[in-house]
């Protein structure tokens, strides 16, 4: 029997209606009578009873039945994974994350495109370049703050926005601003020493042309940079400085000695999924594709 053969014979044996199984497998009805026709003849016996009113397996049709279907389900589900692997579907998908806080925060988009065969594994981007494991294919994708203007580097869908807050010791003025509506602006950066990440990074990202001055203006003072996020957070608890940061710092990194101050104008952050130019696998095209739905969505 081929492979169509039994595809039709399963489906009419399921429906038992010549229509509604022409409709199912897109094909003429006439296609399938003739196809259980021939089938008959091959066997020399009827595998379906017929009546103006029903149609009905006969017992040598429940007999092949019940023999094909777990076995061209099996055949079925073998087709489905060399497909899946030959499309390079299956497997594991590594995927780096600059703030490793964001990959619980887009958990439902990791967890759309997960599959029996198919995973996400989360790394650590490193903190002073976020772009070498891309770059060095340990990783096939990448979650990043935008902007992100590399030319050997893909720009994806943007995959979460958060708000800005701003990281201050326990006791600076700014943490001791009372009640629910507590804030600062971006002008009250000129108050104290900005302090930042030490980043191998080109100028556009998160860098204001120097010298670096408020929208109003007023100049900012820049401190030292840090080679890791806990001695940034360490630097700004101690009093040397203040620190912008993405919203989710205030889950992940709370700590008694430092408070986090919603920001009041300052414009959202974006990350955004990145890969390598040319290095769209079929695994990170169905990432992007999962995270372009999910952003689509309503609501």
């Amino acid at each position: 029997m081929e492979r169509r053969d039994i595809e039709v014979f399963l489906a009419l044996a399921e429906e038992l209606h010549f229509g509604r199984t022409a409709e199912r497998l897109h094909v003429s009805q006439a296609r399938v009578s003739q196809t259980i026709a021939a089938l008959e003849r091959r066997f020399g016996a009827a595998l379906f009873a017929r009546s103006s009113r029903r149609v009905a397996l006969t017992p040598l049709g429940a007999r092949l039945r019940d023999d094909l279907a777990p076995a061209f389900a099996r055949i079925e589900e073998a087709v489905a994974r060399a497909v899946a692997t030959g499309r390079g579907l299956d497997g594991e998908l590594p995927v780096a994350f600059e703030a490793p806080g964001v990959a619980d925060l887009v958990r439902p988009l990791l967890d759309a495109y997960r599959a029996p065969d198919r995973s996400v594994a989360v790394r650590e981007a490193d903190f002073t370049d976020v772009f070498a494991s891309l770059r060095a294919g340990e990783v096939d994708a990448l979650v990043t703050l935008l902007p992100v203007d590399e030319p050997d580097l893909v720009v994806g869908p943007v995959v979460l926005v958060e708000p800005v807050v701003l990281a201050v010791a326990a006791g600076h003025p700014f943490a001791r601003r009372g009640g629910p509506d507590a804030h600062v602006t971006l002008d009250d950066l000129a108050r104290d020493t900005v302090l930042r990440a030490a980043r191998p990074a080109p100028a556009y990202w998160r860098e204001p042309p120097a010298p670096w001055t408020t929208a109003s203006g007023a100049p900012i003072t820049r401190g030292p940079t840090f080679r890791t996020f806990q001695e940034l957070l360490a630097a700004v608890a101690a009093g040397t400085g203040i620190c912008p940061l993405a919203a989710h710092a205030a889950d992940y990194f709370s700590r008694p000695t430092v408070r986090f101050v919603p920001f009041r104008g300052a414009p959202p952050v974006s990350w955004a999924l990145v890969w390598r130019a040319g290095g769209a696998t079929a695994r990170v095209r169905a990432l992007s594709t999962t995270a372009a739905g999910l952003a689509a969505a309503p609501g």
